[in-house]
């Protein structure tokens, strides 16, 4: 399914360039929903304590997937 990424969530699980790879993702924080930019922090996994994050960008308009 996909949502807008305005409509992004803590806690969601989406797919997206980690690592130079598509991968599931899950959403830590939102650091900024803004105008321009919508940046999240992600990690790998179910658990943040095991996993390493990054910092994802998106378009506000854009559309991004969800995992199941």
């Amino acid at each position: 399914m996909k949502i807008q990424a305005l409509d992004i969530r803590v806690g969601d699980r989406i797919v997206a360039y980690f690592n130079t790879k598509m991968q599931v993702c899950t959403v830590q924080y939102i650091l900024d929903s803004g105008q321009t930019n919508i940046t999240l922090s992600v990690f790998i996994g179910d658990r943040y304590r095991y996993a390493a994050s990054r910092i994802v960008r998106f378009r506000p308009d854009a559309f991004v997937e969800l995992a199941n």
